[in-house]
């Protein structure tokens, strides 16, 4: 359009104009011909006076302008006509473009929505219907908004959910029938389950069928295995035999098909009304029943059968019978303890022991036939009222229920044609607490061994009184001593006294505290406070003979030499690999004693979030340190490695099973003080275990705020809480701080807390206020938590049992972690962060942090600015055909760093949590 103002023209001049109209006609029907519609204002409507942005005064200087007016239409209308009124401008129409905007057709939480018109105004909605995809039913009509920009809100109403036997994909846009061998019981989003042991499905089964010959009982949940009826009692015997009563025993099936709902029945057909069973005919459990009622001298067959949860379904009941003849009036003994004949066993022995069972074994008189049962009963010496008897065919008998340091008595009779024998002498075996068991004939002493025995146990008594009397003194004059000094670590330690504390086989030490208010137990003992750290290695640890050992592999290097992977073949126990800790050749004292400190501390736990050491090996060099073997190595490494290969819940399971860890230590009065993932370790079923007790102290437990205070050293700034910088002050609420980082970096896949910030900045910054933001894909209740953790009052953090209830119910409920954390602008005081706001084009940016290879994707989805990358979402990336997760996280991390540059352009400080 040319400017006016070039007109020398006067007549011209004053009919020159700038602007043109825009008018429009609806129109119901296509009705245009020479005469139609007629022109006049009231027909047609005006749109605008368009003026242009640009003018020209030459025809070399002319500028293309574009213009873009939006109408609103009546609704149902079948055309429209549009008029362009010049009144004398010098202006010419290049192109005109009329076109209006759709909604796509769009597959949302398994609902279709067809393409659909916005609606009349800048910023009208259209709500509208969708249909549930195939294979889903509605549980509410799903609908939707439709926005005035073409685009659908991503949260639609309603519900659909995929039909049992068909799971729904990640990206909820369409339901799959279940592969063979899964299948699906209920409706929803869940997906499909393998089959369970002893079944098998087709494609889009609802439930599996059981295989021939197994069943599933009504009770049953579909998720169990199918199985089978038991076989028939084993060893049906006459126990005891009188005139009126009858006791029989026998032994459980050889194979229970499965479950563990045994029971049994009794028929007897030939018993009448009068007959009664002991505990019952059916229903019972036990494997004895006695008949009373029965009538003298009158045969009797009786069936016992053996049943489960599945016999009545299957069709099939197995059963042991067996016929007796009552004696007549007067005969026979009631009494099972009474023997029929004078059969003794002999050679009653111990075969075989270890901490977990007890293997006897006997041998039969030569000049006794075949025994048909042998009954073994055994009982605490000093508590007879524990008597057991246990039926067994086979001439030995392992136990492997029992308490350690009691004295057990075993002994065994037989069962043959006469009746049962006399029981054996007794044989006398004592548990000791160490797996140490003592076995010799029961026999009287003699009277020298007990005079000598008490003699013995006086001069005992009073040695320990003169010792206790000795360690008092000496205990008040130290506490004297240590009110003008401090201890090696900058506070003194009171212990409450405690009790005998068995741990894993091992005797705790105990430690009197003269004066002491406390009376509660405590576990952990700081083997800093011995003073021959030695002693304290020798209560803590097992000590390995170095011919158990094989090292197959170096791991790496350690603080105190190599990490290596090798076996540990002890006898008597199955061979398994293990982590080998050896200490440098060359290593000085202290170095030493370091070394062998942190096992002292290791040995004392025994949790399953926690390393467990197996032992120590200290007679020979070099010395080493044996724990069990952790397959994946340290948790950051695991997580790099992996980026992106693990589901929410997996790496909120890693989160739990940390806490757990942290919990036992908490609760066993213990501050880690170097908690982070390079200190978790990692097994092959994902297990995290917390380790690396180098930095570790105990809790003063006399100290109202539980604190550790340490003199020097170095701290890890980037996970340590910022009182425990400050002052110095570690409790477990700074072990509670370091763990929401630990949270961090696997949510981050074990990105560095802080990036490349200096310890400094980093100082500066959480003394401010600024908090780790959400990393990619985050959900908003981890992060929270994570907040939770990095609160500055540590009164005001989570206690780590209150963190395992909250991950606990995270994973009992996955819908809570649909939510996604927004990400939070934030001060970047690192000067090395580049300054994101410098770049004009998207394809400086990119190639600023070498992303070129997608600038024909931003460009071609018609991404120019950096205003409209500050907006772009995950979903956007992934819209783009970027797939690969760590270059999606290297976008997100550049975007997030603009948005919060162009935040902090309007803040002083930053945005701060």
């Amino acid at each position: 359009m040319r400017k006016c103002s070039r007109i020398t023209d006067p007549s011209s001049l004053q009919q020159c104009k700038e602007t043109f109209n825009l008018y429009y006609y609806e129109a119901g029907s296509d009705i245009a011909n020479e005469m139609m519609p007629t022109w006049d204002a009231t027909a047609y409507k005006l749109v605008d006076k368009v003026a242009a942005d640009h003018l020209y005064e030459a025809p070399t200087e002319i500028k293309i302008n574009t213009e873009t007016r939006r109408i609103a239409l009546r609704p149902n209308l079948h055309g429209v006509y549009f008029a362009f009124q010049d009144e004398g401008a010098c202006v010419t129409l290049i192109s005109i473009k009329v076109y209006h905007v759709m909604c796509p057709n769009i597959t949302m939480n398994f609902a279709d929505f067809p393409e659909t018109p916005t609606g009349d105004t800048e910023f009208s909605l259209v709500d509208r219907q969708g249909q549930c995809v195939a294979n889903a039913i509605e549980m509410e009509p799903p609908t939707d908004l439709c926005r005035s920009d073409g685009t659908w809100y991503k949260d639609p109403k309603g519900q659909c959910l995929c039909m049992p036997g068909f799971e729904g994909d990640k990206d909820t846009v369409k339901c799959t029938a279940c592969a063979v061998g899964h299948y699906k019981w209920s409706q929803g989003k869940g997906a499909c389950k393998p089959c369970p042991q002893h079944s098998y499905a087709l494609r889009g089964a609802v439930e599996c069928t059981c295989e021939h010959g197994y069943f599933r009982s009504p009770q049953d949940e579909k998720s169990m295995a199918c199985t089978q009826p038991p076989t028939a009692p084993r060893s049906l015997l006459l126990e005891v035999m009188t005139a009126t009563s009858a006791t029989l025993l026998w032994q459980p099936p050889a194979k229970l098909g499965g479950r563990e709902d045994l029971q049994y029945e009794v028929v007897c057909r030939q018993c009448n009304s009068q007959v009664k069973f002991h505990p019952g005919w059916r229903g019972f459990n036990t494997t004895r029943v006695t008949l009373t009622g029965l009538a003298p001298q009158n045969q009797y067959r009786i069936v016992i059968n053996a049943q489960n949860g599945v016999s009545e379904i299957s069709g099939h009941i197995s059963s042991a019978d067996i016929t007796i003849t009552t004696d007549a009036n007067g005969g026979g003994n009631s009494n099972p303890d009474t023997p029929f004949s004078n059969v003794k066993m002999i050679n009653i022995r111990i075969i075989n022991r270890s901490m977990k069972y007890i293997t006897i074994a006997w041998d039969a008189p030569a000049s006794v036939g075949s025994i048909k049962l042998f009954q073994v009963k055994y009982y605490p010496r000093n508590d007879a009222s524990k008597t057991k008897v246990i039926p067994t065919t086979s001439p030995n008998f392992t136990l492997t229920d029992f308490l350690l340091d009691t004295e057990y008595l075993f002994q065994v009779r037989g069962l043959t044609d006469q009746g049962w024998g006399i029981y054996s002498e007794p044989l006398s075996v004592s548990t000791g607490s160490g797996g140490e068991y003592v076995d010799t004939e029961l026999k009287d002493p003699p009277i020298g061994i007990i005079a000598g025995s008490i003699v013995a146990v006086i001069l005992c008594m009073a040695i320990a009184t003169i010792m206790i009397i000795i360690l008092l003194r000496r205990n008040r004059q130290n506490g004297n001593e240590k009110k003008e000094c401090d201890t090696p670590y900058g506070h003194v330690l009171h212990y409450p006294q405690l009790e005998p504390h068995i741990n894993g086989g091992l005797t705790m030490p105990l430690f009197p505290s003269p004066g002491s208010i406390h009376s509660s137990v405590r576990t952990y003992i700081d083997p800093h406070t011995y003073e021959d750290p030695n002693q304290a290695v020798r209560e803590f640890t097992r000590e390995i003979d170095i011919s158990h050992i094989t090292i197959e592999s170096v791991l790496g290097g350690g603080e105190f030499g190599d990490v290596c992977k090798g076996k540990l073949r002890v006898p008597g126990r199955p061979e398994m690999t293990v982590a080998i800790k050896t200490l440098k050749p060359g290593a000085t004292e202290k170095n030493r004693l370091d070394f062998l400190t942190e096992a002292s501390i290791m040995g004392q736990f025994d949790d399953p979030n926690v390393i467990f050491l197996e032992g120590v090996i200290t007679k020979n060099n070099p010395i080493m340190i044996v724990t069990e073997f952790m397959a994946n190595g340290s948790l950051d490494t695991f997580l790099r490695n992996n980026d992106g290969k693990f589901t929410i819940i997996q790496l909120v399971g890693m989160m739990r099973g940390i806490s757990a860890g942290m919990k036992y230590l908490s609760e066993m009065g213990y501050v880690h003080r170097d908690l982070a993932a390079r200190n978790i370790l990692v097994n092959e079923s994902l297990v995290c275990k917390v380790a690396d007790f180098g930095l570790s102290r105990e809790i003063e437990s006399d100290n109202t705020d539980g604190a550790y205070t340490t003199k020097g050293g170095k701290i890890p700034v980037r996970w340590t809480a910022p009182e425990a910088i400050a002052f110095r002050k570690f409790t477990s609420s700074s072990d509670v701080w370091s763990y929401g980082v630990v949270m961090w970096e696997i949510m981050s896949y074990g990105e560095r807390p802080y990036w490349n910030w200096s310890n400094q900045d980093v100082i500066k910054a959480v003394e401010k206020g600024y908090r780790l933001p959400p990393p990619m894909d985050c959900p908003e209740a981890t992060h929270q938590l994570m907040l939770d953790c990095w609160q500055r009052e540590r009164s005001h953090r989570p206690k780590f049992y209150h963190i395992v209830k909250t991950l606990d119910k995270l994973i009992r409920a996955p819908e809570l972690l649909r939510k996604m954390a927004k990400p939070r602008p934030h001060n970047f005081i690192d000067p090395n962060v580049p300054d994101m706001t410098q770049f004009t084009t998207v394809e400086e940016w990119l190639i600023s942090i070498k992303m070129e290879r997608y600038i024909d994707n931003f460009v071609h989805a018609n991404y120019f600015t950096m205003d409209q990358i500050s907006r772009v979402t995950v979903k956007d990336l992934i819209n783009l055909g970027i797939s690969l997760v760590g270059h999606q996280k290297k976008l997100m991390n550049s975007i997030q760093t603009l948005r919060a540059q162009i935040a902090g352009a309007q803040m002083s400080e930053g945005f701060l949590v």
